[in-house]
């Protein structure tokens, strides 16, 4: 176990313990009241944890930053009740204008999709991150957690049993677990020693602002591709006169963030006033990745796991998602499943932002190419095709309908639930594994299967194809649900808490599930 700061022989000192070890303030502290950290702190708190969420800021993020919500995103929020929220305070991505001297092309950067049964929200939803971090923190105040700004996490050791951490306001907390989701200068990933790697390039940086422009339309993501040597962009926030503006800077610039600098340089490249400035940051585009995420009884997630390029909308989406392939097995493993379940956080993670980190870095080097191609963004961007398949949690030898896999994100359908439900996602929705049962046999089956009576419920439905009005069953009569999830024979689909399919069975009910959920649950 990683020893921070504290020497052993010191902790009774320095932290004035006359308990055991196993004695317990909270279960989770989580570092940074960001997304990610919102995000996980919510996930948490359903799962009936005791979580405290500190940040080392004054107050909440009050800048537009990172501002796509991406399609699976979106349905993690439908998740966790805030994705009306988010689309009433969010809009679409407006079509590019892209400004050629005196003439101006619309450009669609970010291609259209349709809604389809499996697919609810197939488009990036524009909502500046202040916005998001609002809606979060909403959400959290509604759950009767008081985010602890102007704190953080000075230090920190760790044992067998749990985490005793020192806070900035000088107080001694001990809890089960310590989250980092406290950014790309992670105090918690410092003290664990976990390296970051990659690269961060000094000499390419760019200017982020967030302010009004005179005379310019805001149907239009607004972009200077070659403006005396530079790239310029002014995308329009929604619901509100701003705009977030962004200027490429040279290897040889020391920019000014004083507001009357900001605005002679944007008016001296584009010929427009910029006013009312209420953020502003020089990004530098940071490609990194944590050796690992887990230390101990210490993990790390968001920008403290991995930092992008702004490009693709993919940072604050990935941080999301860390917190929510991290939450349910916190709350498993304190209910009693396993340890190794969270090692599973890092193998299932881990590659997923080393892909994404890839893909982020290819975009961002593109905006120099003249080529309007080079500015298009497509399916991969929207992370709903990420799977787990493959992974500690997903052999590649279990079994597979013709349309799923094991590991792969558990879409949407069309059905008749009870309540009057109309959507499978609006069955799935909750901190729940949910069991489906197709066919006579699984029906037959499903009462008999043995779940824990400690951790998560699990919520099991007979998918029929005709009108029934039973608590337990889901209503298939367009047959939409079975043929996206590829379903022909008696077949039992298990799905996890965090919308990704967990198991695929096809015959030997009793021993397969067994075997499926020995690793995510309590012994029975």
């Amino acid at each position: 176990m990683t020893d921070i700061r504290f020497k052993p022989s010191q902790e009774k000192e320095q932290t004035g313990m006359c308990r055991s070890r196993g004695d317990y303030d909270i279960d989770v502290l989580v570092a940074g009241a960001g997304p990610t950290g919102s995000t996980l702190t919510a996930d948490l708190l359903r799962h009936g944890l005791r979580v405290r969420l500190v940040d080392k800021a004054p107050h909440a993020f009050k800048g537009s930053r990172a501002k796509g919500i991406q399609p699976r995103t979106q349905e993690v929020f439908e998740d966790l009740g805030v994705l009306s929220d988010a689309h009433t305070e969010g809009s679409s991505y407006p079509l590019a204008g892209i400004h050629l001297g005196p003439i101006t092309v619309p450009w669609r950067m970010q291609q259209r999709n349709k809604t389809t049964p499996d697919v609810p929200y197939p488009n990036i939803l524009l909502l500046a991150q202040h916005r998001t971090d609002a809606i979060l923190h909403r959400l959290l105040e509604r759950q009767g957690l008081n985010i602890e700004f102007n704190n953080a996490v000075d230090s920190f050791e760790q044992d067998a049993d749990g985490v005793t951490v020192t806070l900035s306001s000088g107080e001694k907390i001990r809890s089960r677990y310590l989250v980092g989701a406290d950014g790309g200068s992670s105090t918690v990933r410092k003290g664990t020693g976990i390296r970051f790697v990659g690269e961060t390039n000094e000499s390419d940086r760019m200017l982020i602002i967030d302010g009004t422009i005179d005379g310019l339309s805001r149907n239009r993501w607004h972009m200077w591709p070659r403006t005396k040597g530079k790239f310029v962009g002014a995308c329009p926030l929604p619901h509100s006169a701003q705009f977030q503006v962004m200027i490429r800077l040279g290897a040889d610039e020391n920019p000014d963030l004083d507001e009357a600098v900001l605005a002679a340089q944007f008016y001296k490249l584009t010929g427009l006033r910029l006013y009312d400035i209420t953020w502003s940051s020089v990004f530098r585009p940071n490609v990194r990745l944590a050796e690992h995420y887990r230390s101990g009884r210490v993990f790390l997630a968001g920008d403290a796991a991995h930092v992008h390029t702004p490009a693709g909308a993919q940072g604050l989406n990935t941080g999301v998602q860390d917190a929510y392939n991290l939450g349910w097995k916190i709350g498993q493993v304190i209910a009693g499943a396993p340890d190794r379940l969270l090692d599973t956080y890092e193998a299932e993670r881990q590659p997923v932002a080393a892909r994404v980190l890839g893909k982020s870095s290819e975009l961002y080097a593109k905006l120099d190419n003249k080529r309007l191609a080079s500015l298009k963004r497509g399916d991969e961007e929207r992370q709903l095709a990420l799977s787990y398949h493959g992974g500690p949690l997903s052999s590649e030898h279990a079994s597979a309908t013709k349309s799923l896999q094991v590991g792969d994100r558990a879409p949407d359908a069309p059905c008749i639930g009870p309540g009057g439900v109309r959507r499978l996602f609006e069955i799935l929705r909750g901190p729940q594994f949910t069991l489906l049962a197709f066919g006579a046999n699984t029906a037959h089956i499903l009462p008999e299967l043995i779940w824990p009576t400690s951790g998560v419920e699990l919520h099991r439905y007979i998918v029929s194809t005709g009108n029934e009005a039973e608590q337990n069953v889901i209503n298939d009569t367009t047959k939409k649900l079975t043929e996206i999830y590829g379903i022909h024979s008696d077949t039992l689909v298990l799905i996890r808490p965090d919308g990704y399919i967990g198991s695929i069975i096809k015959g030997d009910w009793q021993a397969e599930f067994e075997n499926a959920v020995s690793m995510v649950t309590p012994p029975t």
